[in-house]
C-alpha cells in the first residue's frame, strides 16, 4: 500500500493537532514557484483563537524541520480555521454551527436553506427558512445520509436577540450614568449659581 506526501503529513500532523485540543480540518500541499505551499486549517469547538492558531503553527514548523517528510526543499507554512463559510461535511462541524445558517443540498436534488438548531452523530435538527420569505420556519430532522454537502452561510443582517438584549442593558447602565452624573452636575452648578 502506497502512502502519498499528503497521507505522511496528515499522519505527522494529527497526533499534534490532537495533543494541542484541535482537529486537523484540511491540509493541502501546493507548489508555489520554486517553494511548495503547507496550508493547514484546525479547529475546535468554541473556535480557535490567533494565539492558539500561532502556537500550533510554531509546534507544526519545529516537527516539519525535524522529519524527513518535506524533504530538503524550501516551503512556506500557513495555519488557519476553516473561515465564515466552513462546509459542514463530519458531525462535529454540524455542532459547531448550532445557531448558523446553511445551504444544503440533499441526496434527492432538492436543496434547503436552513438554521442548525442542534447537532448528533446522526443527524441535525434544522429550521428550515422559508422561501422567499413567505411564511413560517419550520423544523425538521435531517439525517447526514440525506446531505450530499452543506456549507455554513454568512449573514450580514442577522440580528442576535441575546446580544441586543446586552446592548439594550448596556445603553440603559450608561444612560443611568449619564442621567446621575448630569443630575450631580447641574446640582452643583446652580448652588454655585446660587453663591455668587
Amino acid at each position: 500500500m502506497s502512502t502519498t506526501h499528503t497521507d505522511r503529513l496528515r499522519a505527522l500532523l494529527e497526533p499534534l493537532a490532537a495533543q494541542a485540543g484541535l482537529d486537523l480540518e484540511d491540509l493541502k500541499v501546493t507548489q508555489a514557484g520554486s517553494r511548495r505551499q503547507v496550508q493547514i486549517d484546525v479547529d475546535a469547538d468554541g473556535g480557535v483563537d490567533l494565539d492558539t492558531i500561532a502556537e500550533f503553527s510554531r509546534v507544526v514548523g519545529e516537527a516539519l524541520d525535524e522529519s524527513d517528510v518535506m524533504g530538503a526543499g524550501a516551503y512556506v507554512l500557513e495555519v488557519g480555521s476553516p473561515g465564515a463559510e466552513r462546509p459542514l461535511v463530519e458531525p462535529r462541524h454540524w455542532r459547531r454551527a448550532e445557531g448558523r445558517l446553511a445551504k444544503i443540498h440533499l441526496v434527492d436534488g432538492g436543496e434547503i436553506v436552513a438554521r442548525v438548531l442542534e447537532a448528533d452523530e446522526d443527524g441535525a435538527l434544522v429550521e428550515v427558512q422559508p422561501v422567499k420569505g413567505r411564511g413560517r420556519p419550520k423544523e425538521r430532522r435531517l439525517e447526514y445520509t440525506e446531505v450530499d454537502r452543506a456549507r455554513v452561510q454568512v449573514e450580514f443582517n442577522r440580528k442576535d436577540e441575546k446580544l441586543l438584549d446586552e446592548a439594550a442593558d448596556f445603553a440603559d447602565d450608561d444612560a443611568s450614568d449619564f442621567v446621575d452624573d448630569a443630575s450631580a452636575d447641574d446640582g452643583a452648578e446652580e448652588g454655585d449659581d446660587g453663591a455668587q
